[in-house]
């Protein structure tokens, strides 16, 4: 019997938009697209309505009944949405503050009194999961992430061979849990690397440790505390295992405003139920 399912989850929302927000005169948006785009709230952006609606859609579907937005004090429209244009009847949603801009890591921190030494699950915004991928990580147990086999997230996404390629790719160990997340690996690495490849959508099952390597890593050399640091030093430093969901499927990623027509035509026979 299965003793160790999750409610919570934690997504992530503050982001800063940069391409979403970049002018493309080959893409036509409506008026509210437009709008949506220019402020670079990824979140918001009406696919017939917030997409945000369906990225919660499905986690209602998986089971999940509590839900934290991190945002940034800046996304008073988020939180106005969320907290009293809609009134969802399968979700509770609450709201963590992310004060400055400091990277993702920082973001998971912000989250740490709604986890309250539970386990749950974080995952952006500005992705759309399916829902085998939110059940298995609800499943499982311990702390976790959900990898995707390259060339089936090739094949059930919108996201080309080019930006895939820039993606992080999950290393494994010799007994199947991850050993650490390549960033941006060049062609050099990434021929060596044995096959299939796994792919990181930043898909995770995080519990109580995460918060405490969130405490202690050092800013990246762009400044920001990164959750792909915090992980691997709960790997290393504190001896945690990470176990790997192996997935076969696609995920829709709403990254710029020529992902918005493709991203729609795929959520247009999806009923949100919040």
């Amino acid at each position: 019997m299965t003793t160790n399912l999750i409610d919570k989850a934690v997504i992530l929302a503050r982001g800063r938009g940069t391409r979403m927000s970049r002018q493309d005169s080959e893409t036509e948006l409506d008026e509210r697209q437009a709008a949506a785009a220019d402020s670079g709230v990824k979140a918001m952006i009406p696919i017939d309505r917030p997409f945000l609606d369906y990225v919660l859609s499905a986690l209602a579907d998986a089971g999940y009944r509590r839900v934290c937005l991190v945002v940034g004090p800046e996304h008073q429209e988020i939180q106005d949405y969320y907290g009293r244009e809609i009134q969802p009847q399968r979700l509770e949603i609450e709201f963590a503050i992310q004060q400055e801009a400091n990277g993702t890591a920082d973001a998971v921190a912000a989250a740490e009194s709604f986890a309250d030494g539970d386990y749950f699950v974080m995952l952006n915004s500005d992705n759309y999961y399916p829902l085998e991928v939110l059940d298995a990580l609800r499943r499982q147990e311990g702390s976790a992430v959900a990898l995707f086999e390259k060339d089936a997230l090739l094949e059930g996404s919108n996201i080309d061979a080019d930006r895939v390629a820039r993606f992080a790719i999950g290393q494994l160990d010799d007994s199947g849990c991850l050993k650490q997340i390549i960033e941006k690996p060049d062609e050099a690495t990434l021929a060596a690397m044995p096959r299939p490849l796994w792919v990181n959508m930043n898909c995770w099952r995080l519990g109580p440790s995460i918060f405490d390597a969130c405490r202690v890593i050092e800013p990246s050399v762009r400044g920001e505390y990164e959750l792909p640091t915090a992980i691997q030093h709960v790997i290393d430093v504190l001896s945690e295992p990470f176990h790997v969901v192996r997935m076969h499927v696609g995920v829709l990623d709403l990254t710029s405003r020529n992902d918005i027509a493709p991203v729609t035509a795929e959520l247009a026979d999806v009923k949100v139920d919040l």
